[in-house]
């Protein structure tokens, strides 16, 4: 007889088998290789980072981690290549300068806090303040009060104006109260040069950049721009520790997902990568590039980034600095 209980077995049979087949997508994924959309291009910093980081998650996830280059635009190309992709296989990766972007861009053509879902950082690290060696600054207290007694005399030199490099040139110059010009360039190597030429005073950049020429005898290190001293250069005092409160400049790199990548492959792809970010030979090849190996939950990093954007647009508006 077709009795009732038999009738609710018939009726509950779809619904457990496409909870069970749910079940199976996610513990198959990734079913393919995931690819990573890198807003800058090969052997830069993020680039570096991601290789070091995907070559090991790729171990645990059975599938070849792919780093796709896609430079320009403030990060646009590469957040809307990753968008534009809807295989739940294809992840961005997010920086610092993508918040800088976004508080200096007055269009960047997505958003990142809505367009994206975060899943975890990956490494911070500090900019450097390095003078050419045979200049007569010692610290970056004698440069300010060079700045001070010369105003508009001296030139910070920095790459693309709107860069976090170039904004960190833009927040000593308010918090010092000094006046002086900044130079941009289009290239880190180009910025390098002119400061060993002293065509410029100082430059402001990543210790990747700077760290063989410091260890060399040619630049010097007058201060480092994060909250605490920088391992690599444990010797240099912070600027904040020379007296100029408030100059905290940390960047990141981090890895993000498209809005409705399912929660099962966000938590999947934060335990791998925190998992490879333990890992002590990961933590080894990032510090010699300047990188300290962190990891985060979501919460943790979408809240970075969120902050970061208030952060730049308060410095870009109290300098009057003009957006594009």
């Amino acid at each position: 007889m077709f009795t009732r209980r038999t009738a609710l077995a018939v009726l509950a049979a779809p619904a457990a088998v496409s909870a069970e087949n749910s079940a199976r997508a996610q513990a198959a994924w990734p079913s393919q290789p995931v690819k990573v959309v890198v807003p800058f291009g090969p052997g830069g910093l993020a680039d570096v980072t991601m290789r070091i980081v995907g070559e090991k998650m790729q171990q645990k996830l059975g599938q070849q981690v792919i780093i796709v280059n896609q430079p320009g635009a403030g990060g646009s190309v590469a957040a809307k290549a990753a968008l534009g992709a809807v295989d739940g296989h294809t992840m961005a990766l997010l920086t610092n300068g993508t918040a800088v972007s976004a508080a200096f861009l007055k269009n960047m053509g997505f958003d990142p806090i809505a367009d994206f879902r975060p899943i975890s950082s990956l490494g911070y690290f500090d900019f450097v303040i390095a003078t050419a060696a045979d200049q007569p600054y010692k610290t970056l207290g004698d440069l300010v009060a060079a700045a001070k007694a010369n105003p508009g005399k001296l030139n910070v030199g920095t790459i693309t104006r709107g860069s976090t490099q170039n904004l960190s040139a833009v927040l000593l110059k308010s918090l010092t109260k000094v006046d002086f010009a900044i130079v941009v360039f289009a290239t880190t190597p180009e910025a390098i040069t002119a400061t060993l030429r002293k065509d410029v005073d100082i430059i402001i950049d990543g210790y990747s950049a700077t760290g063989a020429l410091i260890g060399e005898g040619k630049l010097r290190a007058l201060a480092t721009s994060g909250p605490k001293r920088f391992e690599g250069l444990k010797d240099v005092p912070t600027a904040i520790e020379q007296g100029v409160a408030g100059f905290d400049v940390t960047s990141w790199n981090a890895l993000f997902a498209p809005k409705g990548t399912p929660d099962a492959v966000v938590a999947r792809l934060n335990a791998e990568a925190k998992a490879a970010i333990a890992d002590p030979d990961v933590v080894a090849k990032l510090a010699k590039l300047g990188i300290e190996a962190r990891a985060s939950t979501p919460d943790e990093i979408g809240s970075k980034l969120t902050d970061d954007i208030k952060r730049w647009n308060a410095v870009i508006d109290q300098a009057g600095v003009q957006r594009l």
